[in-house]
């Protein structure tokens, strides 16, 4: 069943919708409404009873071309001096599919990310693909692992999972599938025994009530930033805080200091609590932005990687790893997983 809802699975999506809209950040596309509710409009194709061993290179369209720097017509501009040059993961991580939405632990040796054999598929046909997901790889003297699908449903039934956050043995990530409140839930999965398992809806309150997109709880979890297009921001979609006490997530906040008349969000807060990084539209395209805690306040953005770079997420040395889209001719050819290192 398809609609128009908020969408909060990745990042690419809104890079198309930017250069649909001629630079401007559309806050709702084409995605999954909640499986098995409301009126039935396509029956969609039942999922194998069986998990599926398709390798993520084998869904990859056979016209697909592997983008490289070299061929970058708009590769990411760096705008500080405490950086080196963004380059891309290695041919281990990027493939001529879409690899989008990274998070790396904070060790530095642990990166998950979502997958997609070709940027322009709409979320439909993700659902049923057999490949598009959440992938994790570890990094095994100095190199990365081939990356492993992150299953976070039975076999059987359908889910498209991405936008994940993990902390500790628990991970957030957003979901379209049976037992949603809205077209796309926040649910959470426990690391136990080897594999993700237990997920859940992680509930009406802040689904339903606070409405959170993509997310990140401080390392003392007593604060969960998100992006979302609730009442009473700037505009588009702003960067929000909901404090917990006693066990409970408070009203939302709304991070004035940062947010700007356009769309911020996808925010990663490092482990100090002391620096707050987001996405925001530049000169039209995706751009990395960084705020700094000055005297328990967050302090005025400043811009860090811009043309096409967006979700950035850091481990403890300071490295930033984001995604970065290959455009032309105002069409996304496929999407990889760069790091600018700290110097």
């Amino acid at each position: 069943m398809i609609g128009s809802v908020r969408i909060r699975i990745s990042i690419y999506i809104f890079v198309l919708a930017a250069l649909l809209a001629g630079a401007t950040f559309i806050g709702a596309c084409a995605a999954p409404q909640p499986l098995g509710g409301g009126q039935s409009q396509t029956q969609a194709p039942l999922p194998p009873a069986t998990r599926s061993q398709l390798a993520r290179e084998q869904a990859i369209p056979a016209t697909a071309v592997k983008m490289t720097p070299e061929m970058d017509a708009l590769p990411p501009v760096l705008h500080s001096d405490e950086y080196e040059e963004p380059v891309p993961l290695s041919s281990v991580i990027n493939t001529a599919g879409a690899e989008d939405s990274a998070f790396v632990m904070p060790d530095g040796n642990t990166l998950y990310f979502f997958f997609t054999p070709d940027a322009n598929i709409p979320p439909e046909k993700q659902l049923v693909d057999d490949v598009t997901g959440i992938y994790v790889a570890n990094k095994q003297n100095g190199d990365w692992s081939r990356p492993q699908r992150v299953w976070l449903q039975d076999p059987g039934e359908l889910s498209l999972d991405g936008c994940e956050f993990v902390q500790g043995n628990v991970m957030w990530f957003c979901t379209a599938r049976k037992g949603n409140y809205e077209g796309l839930d926040m649910w959470t999965a426990e690391f136990k025994d080897g594999e993700w398992t237990n997920w859940q809806n992680a509930g009406e309150r802040l689904n339903v009530d606070i409405e959170i997109g993509e997310m990140h709880i401080t390392a003392d979890g007593s604060e969960l930033y998100f992006h979302s297009g609730r009442a009473g921001g700037k505009g588009g979609y702003d960067i929000w805080v909901t404090k917990k006490v006693n066990g409970e997530w408070q009203q939302p906040e709304n991070v004035a200091s940062v947010n700007s008349p356009d769309t911020d969000g996808w925010p990663f807060v490092t482990q100090d609590g002391n620096e707050l990084w987001f996405l925001r539209t530049y000169q039209g395209s995706p751009a990395i932005f960084r705020s700094k805690k000055v005297g328990g306040e967050w302090g005025e953005p400043e811009l860090i990687i811009s043309q096409f770079a967006g979700e950035p997420s850091l481990d403890n040395q300071g490295n930033i790893y984001f995604t970065h889209h290959f455009v032309k001719d105002a069409k996304i050819i496929e999407a990889d997983i760069y790091v600018a290192r700290k110097k």
